[in-house]
């Protein structure tokens, strides 16, 4: 089939290749903390990279655009696919550099986000993608952020000498499993993915100890790589992607995985329908088990395990983790170490280096939790402090549940009560019964 491209002007070109990159996520820009040399345009310290997000949730701060919506793929669940009927566009390295240059003079943006379709082939694709980064950091001399996506196939030595020249770049695992992939994509491969992954794995573990030992070294992606998943696409449970990106963190070193809710954007037989629209609550847990997996110290197999292989869609997997694990609660505030805090739901990483930090100077109370912005609404079921809990709470699942499900309503304290771990079915002084106990088995399964 031949296409008659019609001359197009740089504004439509922006507007198709702006919107057809949408299903790319990049919601980060950090992670980098170059300045600029005071001869060029722009940094890239932590600070100067702001963010501002749309309606649904999209970081807008970086420009971020396709170079190409053409595709030589056929990947079943892209609108940019070559059988699909859509307006195609395509950029040259100049008019990038300009759009990026009128951007961030306008103070719109504050970094490029740049991936591509596949022209022609990858080695072809990635050529265009290193002649337009390196057209706008030495003839343009744009020293601000650019993330770049890498084009799995394309030659190693195309891959190096553009990760020289940007702050971040991925690849896209796309699917979760190898067969996902050989069903919905069948020209990608897992090798061609992960090869480029390791290469920018190695060379950036081997650009740390050139500067170790030459301070001057050119820097090689010194943000780190990053990848993307579908969630929804194919069947895989939530234990399955929460175990590859353990393994993508522990084996790649990433510094983020990032999940995208399925959006059905072509009839497809083989794609699944989403009569209730794209998973987004399941795309949030997700994100939310990534951050305990990658500040937390929790792993995949701890909030998921084969028999249990979803997370709980009335919870989030910190505060269910804990609920399924009351045996190891209350922790008193005054001696648990900073590992032990991590786990308490309410309590993140800086609340329990102050709470690790402010112990040294005397015993802590509620008030001083709240001080430290601690979120009693969902730590006080876990904690104690100075041997005592801020409401008697009975150590139930059921209990728990219902009253953290509904934080407008104050806690049911009974003054009778004592702290004792229950069993699931325990039908004892505290009135609960087998069928309750029963019901919330099953809410949890």
């Amino acid at each position: 089939m031949t296409r008659i491209q019609q001359p197009m002007s740089l504004e439509r070109k922006l507007e198709i290749l702006s919107d057809a990159a949408k299903y790319d996520v990049a919601c980060t820009s950090s992670g980098s903390e170059r300045r600029g040399d005071g001869k060029g345009i722009g940094n890239c310290i932590a600070g100067g990279i702001c963010h501002s997000f749309s309606a649904d949730g999209r970081c807008i701060s970086l420009l971020k655009i396709l170079f190409t919506n053409e595709c030589v793929f056929d990947c079943r669940y892209c609108a940019n696919r070559c059988s699909n009927d859509v307006e195609r566009a395509s950029f040259t390295p100049e008019e990038v550099c300009r759009l990026t240059m009128g951007f961030y003079r306008r103070n719109y943006i504050e970094g490029l986000f740049l991936s591509s379709g596949v022209l022609q082939s990858p080695n072809y694709t990635m050529e265009l993608l290193y002649q337009t980064v390196y057209k706008l950091r030495s003839e343009y001399h744009f020293q601000g952020y650019i993330h770049l996506k890498t084009i799995p196939g394309a030659a190693p030595e195309l891959v190096e000498k553009a990760g020289y020249l940007v702050d971040r770049m991925s690849v896209n695992l796309e699917l979760p499993t190898a067969e996902g992939l050989k069903r919905l994509a069948p020209h990608k491969s897992r090798r061609t993915i992960l090869t480029p992954m390791r290469q920018i794995q190695t060379r950036a573990q081997e650009n740390k100890q050139e500067l170790a030992l030459y301070r001057r070294a050119p820097r090689f992606v010194p943000a780190g790589q990053s990848t993307q998943m579908i969630v929804g696409a194919t069947g895989e449970n939530d234990y399955q992607l929460v175990q590859v990106a353990q393994s993508l963190y522990d084996q790649f070193q990433l510094k983020r995985v990032f999940y995208s809710a399925f959006v059905n954007v072509n009839q497809d037989s083989s794609l699944p329908a989403t009569t209730d629209g794209p998973p987004l609550l399941r795309e949030h847990r997700l994100y939310q088990a990534d951050w305990l997996l990658r500040f937390y110290g929790f792993r995949a197999g701890e909030l998921l395990t084969e028999k249990r292989p979803n997370f709980n869609v009335l919870l989030d997997p910190k505060c269910d983790w804990a609920l399924q694990h009351l045996e190891q609660f209350p922790v008193e505030i005054n001696q648990a170490d900073y590992h032990t805090l991590l786990r308490v739901p309410g309590i993140g990483p800086q609340s329990a280096w102050k709470i690790v930090g402010a112990r040294k100077h005397g015993s802590l109370d509620f008030e001083d939790l709240k001080a430290m912005r601690v979120v009693l609404k969902r730590a006080q079921y876990f904690i104690t402090c100075k041997g005592r809990m801020l409401y008697r709470f009975r150590m139930d699942q059921d209990y728990i549940l219902r009253n953290m499900l509904d934080f407008r309503e104050k806690p049911v304290i009974d003054p009778q009560l004592t702290y004792r771990q229950l069993s699931l079915f325990d039908d004892s002084s505290f009135g609960g019964t087998r069928e309750s106990g029963e019901e919330c088995l099953r809410l949890f399964s």
